[in-house]
């Protein structure tokens, strides 16, 4: 699958008590760089018809970065998806090119009208091959 980038900035508001990116930022950086991809890349067919939304986040901390400092966030689709779910990865790394936050994260996908589940069909992930 093809890979989407993006970078982020830690700003005074992403900084908890610890002194670096809290927790809950990655998890917004997560899926802004997964709506970014889906965003830049579905057909417009497909933007109009459908929506997702997370059913599952699995995160690996493995660094932090302070304020000031950027990642580059990473993420494609991971396999084929099973019925209304996709996974996607990301993958953040810090200046040095060493990954530090790790996620597999399972969206669902809902059509705009109904609000239903509507199973995802592999032509709808064709462009991100």
């Amino acid at each position: 699958m093809k890979r989407f980038n993006r970078t982020f900035v830690a700003a005074p508001e992403h900084i908890d008590e610890l002194g670096h990116v809290n927790n809950a930022v990655w998890v917004q950086w997560i899926q802004d760089v997964a709506t970014a991809h889906w965003d830049s890349v579905a057909r417009p067919k497909d933007l109009e018809s459908y929506f997702w939304v997370v059913t599952r986040h699995e995160i690996d901390y493995r660094g932090n970065i302070d304020e000031g400092e950027a990642v580059t966030g990473e993420t494609w689709i991971e396999g084929a998806p099973r019925g209304a779910t996709s996974v996607r990865r990301v993958d953040f790394r810090n200046g040095d090119g060493k990954i530090i936050v790790s996620a597999a994260t399972t969206w669902a996908m809902l059509d705009r009208e109904t609000g239903r589940l509507v199973r995802v069909r592999a032509e709808l992930l064709e462009p991100f091959a």
